[in-house]
């Protein structure tokens, strides 16, 4: 795995300076890649490219970068694994073209020379982004994959282009003038993270999953999409499997085994994270099935049992036989974590399963470079608790519709802040409120919002972040029920609208970050997406039954391990926050919460902020989501705004893109 980052700008000067600055741009992620550096000018187009490699395949000078292709009209920056890199290999040989060395960024690289970048990446098996420039035509492309595992940031600043695999890349340039995008800072107090194109910054973006970005030698910017999960998931409601479920079950194993076995490949040792969860247990099942030897697998242990999951992934290893290592972490070792947190998350982010997903990391890095993961399950086979919730409620509101359902949200809106709301026992009990008339707001919401609208209010941190910011926030993208007509199914419904943002904003940058911080690579078999379109195919009895969410991926585990081993209760990857915020963290998050501070830097309001600490340390509510958001957004605001000549304001007018295809 790797990191780049580069700069276009036909009015830089001289080209000597802007190699110095890819550098410089490259330097800050040197973690993603120990084993070597490189930069690329192509001095009349005036670009740079900046690239550090971590070596998994072809681990010889043949695979440094950039690369230059055998005609040298093409020159690339590569971040990812191709896992059909042969397949690929053996379509340019039947084309005459000979490959130099055995990476797959060549492979890459000539194929898209020899098809076209579209059609290369409609053909790639794998994770990844890259940047490809034509020398010739002066055209750049810029490029993610499907899921969005690997990451991309791009920003215009007038004529000068800036991109990089993270964000902190722009920091290193001192034309750069960071400022907080304010509907950004919304979206991420409510949820925790920055969804969709925005980041925490105006002006800059993420290239979405599953998209191409074309400047042409104009300077016109295009942006398409080449995978589209919506209509994943409608092909897969249009042709669903009708097939008895042994025959299902055979499919996907055979399916997965394969998505598995294409991970193996790899010039340096390789392992697997084990929590003793479904996920992780099956695709560490199918490792070991598929390896000659023990696999190396890895699990943090916690001497609190309430976040212990050491016992179940030993007992699955020790079933499946593999080479197991087990690490118990004492709080003192996780808190030492927390200060590093705005280093390698250099955005906002407030998943507090960051820490774990770091020591497991770390744990894992000192036996092998790759590890798998079983990343994806609850998103593809319904894993998580809240789409039940939000069914509950869809059921207990089909009797209230129209004029009606409107006169009682108009009614609950109203209600003031101190007194109890009537039908606030409806609301699940997750939902508690931080003031007494936040239950009937909330409820207010739901009834004026579609029945998706349940999940998002589960998974809101601060659901009003008006409060904080005064001024209103954007909606997240997908909750305003549009998608209805297209995906009938609420629980489908729920799981396209994770694929679309909590996947690859939350749930992929904690993996890509914690596991980049050690220079481990990280494999998630089962987000191939030929793996994502079968299971969308699969009728919705196969992914989720009353009660039983994962239904196949648990019946896949029954044929490699005992029923006890299978059939337990989900529980999180998780550490006390609650707690620690009471106890060793409190002078820490005293510092980062001090009033006189948060007004001075202008994100926040410190007044809520104020009330939702004191809150938490008499006890009156467990505000620990709320508060490691704003506390998470303040430490990163000292890290990487303090001393800057940032401003706090709106977002910028967005650049005007036009749309290929």
């Amino acid at each position: 795995m790797c990191g780049f980052a580069g700069i276009l700008d036909p009015r830089a000067g001289d080209p000597a300076s802007l190699a110095e600055l890819a550098r410089a741009m490259a330097a800050p992620i040197a973690h993603r890649g120990p084993d070597d550096e490189g930069v690329f000018v192509e001095a009349e187009a005036r670009l740079a490219l900046g690239f550090r490699r971590l070596a998994i395949r072809d681990l010889t000078a043949a695979g440094h970068q950039p690369m230059l292709s055998a005609s040298g009209r093409h020159v690339v920056v590569y971040n990812g694994e191709l896992y059909n890199a042969e397949a690929l290999a053996a379509d340019l040989a039947a084309q005459g073209v000979r490959l130099r060395g055995g990476s797959d960024t060549e492979v890459l690289l000539e194929a898209c020379e020899r098809f076209g970048v579209e059609a290369t990446l409609e053909r790639c098996l794998g994770m990844f982004a890259f940047a490809l420039f034509d020398r010739r035509e002066r055209r750049l492309w810029l490029a993610r994959d499907r899921l969005g595992k690997k990451p991309l940031h791009w920003g215009l600043d007038g004529s000068r282009l800036r991109f990089a695999s993270q964000l902190k890349c722009f920091f290193a340039d001192p034309s750069f003038r960071p400022e907080v995008d304010r509907d950004a800072l919304g979206l991420y107090l409510r949820l925790g993270y920055v969804p969709g194109a925005r980041s925490i910054l105006a002006g800059v973006h993420k290239l979405e999953p599953g998209h191409l970005l074309l400047r042409e030698a104009s300077g016109r910017i295009t942006i398409h999409r080449y995978w589209d999960p919506v209509a994943v998931v409608e092909a897969g409601l249009a042709d669903p499997l009708d097939l008895p479920e042994d025959e299902l079950l055979d499919r996907f194993e055979a399916l997965l085994a394969d998505a598995v076995r294409r991970r193996m490949v790899a010039d340096v040792p390789l392992g697997a994270f084990l929590s003793g969860g479904i996920d992780s247990s099956t695709v560490v099942a199918l490792l070991q099935a598929q390896s000659p030897r023990p696999v190396a697998t890895f699990t943090i242990g916690s001497p609190d049992p309430a976040f212990d999951e050491s016992a179940e992934a030993r007992a699955v290893a020790r079933r499946l036989g593999t080479a197991h290592h087990e690490l118990v972490v004492g709080p003192d070792e996780a808190l030492a974590l927390v200060p590093e947190l705005p280093e390698w998350f250099d955005e906002p982010f407030a998943d507090s399963s960051a820490i774990p997903t770091l020591l497991v990391a770390r744990l894992a890095r000192r036996h092998v470079t790759v590890a798998l993961s079983g990343d994806g399950g609850d998103e593809l086979f319904a894993g998580y608790r809240r789409y039940g919730e939000a069914l509950a409620w869809a059921r207990r509101l089909e009797g209230l519709r129209g004029g009606a359902r409107r006169a009682a949200a108009a009614l609950l809106a109203r209600v003031p802040a101190d007194l109890a709301p009537p039908g606030s026992a409806l609301l699940p009990a997750r939902l508690e409120p931080e003031r007494l008339g936040e239950r009937a707001r909330r409820l207010a919401r739901l009834l004026e919002g579609p029945p998706e609208r349940a999940s998002l209010e589960i998974a809101s941190h601060w659901s009003e972040p008006e409060l904080l910011t005064g001024r209103p926030a954007p909606e997240p993208p997908g909750f305003d029920g549009t998608l209805a007509d297209r995906i009938p199914d609420l629980t489908t419904r729920l799981q396209l609208l994770d694929l679309l943002a909590w996947l690859p904003e939350d749930i992929l940058t904690k993996l890509d970050r914690a596991t980049m911080a050690v220079s481990l690579e990280a494999r998630c078999p089962l987000l191939d997406h030929r793996v994502v379109d079968f299971v969308f195919r699969l009728p919705a009895r196969a992914r989720v039954r009353p009660g039983r969410s994962k239904w196949l991926l648990r019946r896949l585990l029954a044929r490699y391990l005992p029923a006890e081993l299978v059939d337990r209760p989900k529980r999180g990857f998780s550490v006390p926050i609650h707690s620690w915020l009471r106890g060793p963290l409190r002078d820490w998050a005293e510092d980062l919460l001090d009033p006189v501070r948060l007004a001075e830097a202008g994100l926040v309001d410190p007044a809520p902020v104020r009330t939702a600490w004191r809150q938490h340390l008499d006890g009156r509510a467990d505000r620990r989501f709320p508060l490691w958001n704003l506390l998470m957004l303040e430490a990163w605001r000292r890290r990487w705004l303090s001393g800057a000549s940032a401003l706090v304001r709106a977002a910028r007018t967005p650049v005007t893109l036009g749309t290929a295809g």
